[in-house]
């Protein structure tokens, strides 16, 4: 694996994590750099902190408060 993508691996604890529990991707990256944002993207996806993934967070606790609202009316 190239050097500077292990740093950039390194710097990041969820990559660190996703990628040993999923050690498949070790084969991808030390084939080249090109499958970095696709493992980036598979570890959001799994993680679950994509923009969107945060916007329907927000969304639910919203409509958990407005929910508690209307039952203490």
């Amino acid at each position: 694996m190239q050097v500077d993508l292990q740093q950039r691996i390194q710097r990041n604890p969820m990559l660190v994590r996703y990628l040993h529990e999923n050690s498949y991707w070790y084969k991808y990256l030390h084939r080249g750099s090109e499958a970095f944002p696709v493992f980036e993207k598979a570890m959001k996806e799994q993680y679950k902190v994509r923009m969107q993934d945060k916007m329907e967070n927000i969304a639910n606790g919203l409509q958990m408060v407005q929910t508690l609202m209307d039952v203490l009316k």
